[in-house]
């Protein structure tokens, strides 16, 4: 796994509107995706609009993520969650499945579905990832939205 974010993408020239997704379980390291993403699209798209909803946990994102798609307003959606692997696979079978609903929403709808519900092996890991600095994955969702954001303004006319 690289160390690396990708970089960043022009900055958005026009309003935006972002809505993140997030799980209330494993709070401490969903917030720090939350908080991460928000500064970087702070700094991205500083006109932009940025809502968040939280939802009990990972499973529950797709639908609320699906409603948000269906209202056609949002320019991304960013989805974060923490899923931390158990003794069973419940933990994998949560997290395909999420993936999975969010992907399939993506594409149906036409609206950009950044998936950054994470599956990590231990606190360590999810630390490293939704607290740091260095390869923080709310910043990279973040990034990733906007990117996604600017070329389909471009291809639809915007």
């Amino acid at each position: 796994m690289t160390k690396e974010s990708p970089s960043r993408p022009a900055t958005a020239k026009t309003k935006r509107t972002f809505e993140i997704v997030a799980s209330r379980f494993n709070a401490q390291f969903v917030d720090g995706l939350i908080d991460h993403a928000k500064q970087e699209l702070s700094a991205l798209a500083p006109d932009a609009t940025v809502s968040v909803h939280r939802v009990p946990g990972s499973f529950e994102i797709p639908v609320v993520v699906r409603e948000l798609a269906s209202q056609n307003k949002a320019d991304a959606v960013i989805a974060c969650g923490v899923i931390l692997q158990g003794e069973t696979d419940h933990a994998q079978n949560l997290s395909r499945s999420v993936t999975d609903a969010l992907q399939h929403i993506a594409v149906e709808r036409g609206v950009p579905i950044i998936n950054a519900v994470l599956s990590f092996d231990n606190e360590d890991q999810a630390c490293a990832r939704c607290l740091g600095n260095e390869i923080n994955r709310g910043t990279e969702a973040a990034r990733a939205a906007v990117g996604i954001a600017n070329v389909l303004s471009e291809l639809r006319g915007g």
